[in-house]
């Protein structure tokens, strides 16, 4: 049984004095929501924090306010379950709901918070062991060691995002607020990233995530699409996310951005540009399709095999907008794209 180490909890009331508590420890701290990947870390002592700074008594975490014509706000705090279940953001904005619906199970969702999805540990074959494990390899890059056995001659760690939300923020472009002892800011959701399996977030230590801030959903159309061997809780292996906004029968705008490919979730340039000034035809979507397929460089880290991966990209991206043009999705688009 792995158990955790020891540490001290406490549980501010308000985010200043998180804030400040999280100032006065610095990196002998480590801030908690839900747990759900926090805890598991600690045990595997990938993560060894003296100082546990939990969160989740602080009220101004916590709901959703605004309205989607000038935009929702939604606080770090909302677990994935009740964001899912927000009748105002599963109209509004379906992929949003769909995302938080589709992290792990049931019971963890109730403890996992879209904060703490948000900014999820990268993950990794040679990383997500126990202890033992990494220990006979001789660790790696990300914990303990000096080798990245994803590419052993790269300076740098290769683990993968493997947060659902991410590529959704980052589709829509949405804004997060991060509060610290020194004072806030207000960055878009795709600079919260950086694609590097250890600094995987420019969030400075000392700051805490406290809401996600949506664009105005007028107009907008969107879904999101996640791969997973077992689909009823495992970790994306692929996430697909996209947002349009046409004129007429014009897109005038689209982001397809990907998620469980690389360090950060990533934004297919070429396919959201294949489809700007073209009407999301099945013909249109299948160039778009097939872009983000050839610009997408999977990792061989996680479940299953890269290459395959990599033509899964082209068919959850042509699902994705085929569900957003309203045309049918069959199962025998996948088998035509796999082979």
């Amino acid at each position: 049984m792995m158990r955790l180490p020891a540490f001290q909890y406490v549980a501010p009331r308000t985010v200043a004095e998180a804030a400040s508590l999280l100032a006065n420890h610095g990196p002998q701290a480590a801030l908690v929501a839900g747990g759900t990947d926090l805890y598991p870390n600690m045990k595997r002592r990938q993560v060894e924090p003296k100082v546990v700074i939990g969160l989740r008594a602080i009220d101004e975490l916590r709901g959703v306010s605004g309205d989607t014509r000038q935009g929702l706000t939604v606080r770090a705090n909302q677990t994935l379950t009740e964001v899912a279940n927000d009748a105002r953001l599963a109209l509004a904005y379906p992929a949003v709901a769909r995302a938080t619906g589709k992290v792990s199970t049931v019971h963890l969702r109730n403890m996992g918070t879209l904060g703490g999805n948000l900014c999820l540990d990268t993950r990794c074959n040679y990383y997500d062991q126990n202890y033992e494990w990494r220990e006979a390899l001789g660790f790696c890059k990300k914990k303990d060691g000096d080798i990245c056995w994803v590419a052993t001659s790269s300076p740098r760690c290769w683990a993968v995002s493997s947060s659902d939300t991410a590529p959704v923020m980052v589709a829509l472009d949405a804004k997060v607020r991060l509060v610290s002892a020194r004072g806030e800011r207000v960055i878009p959701a795709e600079a919260l990233y950086r694609n590097d399996g250890i600094n995987y977030l420019t969030k400075q230590p000392d700051e805490i995530l406290t809401e996600v801030i949506l664009p105005p959903a007028e107009g907008l159309e969107m879904s999101y699409w996640k791969l997973r061997r077992r689909d009823s809780f495992d970790f994306p292996i692929l996430g697909v996310a996209a947002v349009v906004r046409r004129d007429g029968g014009t897109v005038r705008e689209a982001r397809v951005v990907l998620g469980a490919v690389t360090s950060a979730p990533v934004l297919a340039a070429e396919a959201s540009a294949a489809l700007v000034g073209q009407p999301l035809t099945a013909e249109v979507i299948d160039q778009a399709a097939k872009a983000a397929r050839l610009g997408a460089r999977p990792l061989d880290n996680t479940d299953l095999t890269n290459s395959w991966r990599r033509r899964m990209v082209e068919v959850y991206v042509r699902r994705a907008l085929r569900e957003i043009a309203g045309l049918p999705i069959t199962d025998y688009e996948i088998a035509v794209a796999a082979h």
